[in-house]
């Protein structure tokens, strides 16, 4: 992932190296009913160094300097990123084909410092339960570019992935990507506040698990 954000930033004019801020390693599991249909999503995010360090001193928490969170400050770590705005996607997407499809709001969530990281998790309920049949996609994006997300962990099915079905995982086109950054920065004029404004491109560098069932 940081590779990748690396080779993004050599490649942009000097207002674009504040984007991306925080990276993000994801994962996705995906919660079947018994009839085979997706009833939930569990999101996991595990922070990259800096910004996990940055988060634990300003909570006063590893007092020891271990890079691990006693059982007290697991404790006060619960919910830490979940106090979302109104309207806030979780930047998680989810979509049946081309149908976007609502996710609930964030519940039954969990939060870890190990290793120097902090790792989280949360789920968002699908209600009604959506049948597979439509490819189910699920994309982990924050428009703005502020996060950058990887889905970098196996994807996960509760209990199983039903019969029939597959799961892969989508790579971004980087080139493109980068390609349409570029043109959307061209826009901005000499006295614009980039930062403060930047293009929504975030889409355009998600990564997308896709499950398919039946035949193609």
């Amino acid at each position: 992932m940081r590779a990748v954000a690396l080779a993004i930033a050599i490649s942009l004019p000097l207002p674009a190296l504040a984007h991306p801020h925080v990276w993000i390693d994801t994962g996705v599991e995906v919660l079947f009913d018994a009839g085979g249909r997706a009833e939930a999503l569990r999101i996991t995010w595990v922070y990259d160094d800096f910004y996990s360090m940055v988060l634990v001193e300003e909570r006063g928490l590893d007092a020891d300097h271990d890079g691990n969170a006693t059982a007290a400050e697991t404790a006060a770590l619960q919910g830490f990123d979940m106090n979302w705005d109104t309207g806030f996607s979780g930047d998680t997407y989810l979509l049946s084909g081309e149908t976007p499809v609502p996710l609930g709001p964030p519940e039954d969530w969990t939060a870890k410092f190990e290793g120097g990281r902090l790792t989280s998790t949360h789920l968002r309920r699908i209600d009604p339960a959506l049948p597979l049949e439509q490819p189910l996609r699920v994309q982990a994006y924050d428009p703005s570019f502020y996060n950058a997300y990887t889905i970098a962990l196996p994807p996960t099915f509760t209990p199983a992935l039903p019969q029939g079905c597959k799961a892969e995982l989508l790579a971004p086109d980087a080139t493109a990507a980068n390609e349409q950054l570029l043109a959307a920065l061209a826009e901005y004029g000499a006295d614009q506040d980039v930062e403060a404004d930047f293009p929504a491109v975030g889409a355009n560098f998600a990564d997308e698990l896709v499950v398919t069932c039946g035949a193609e």
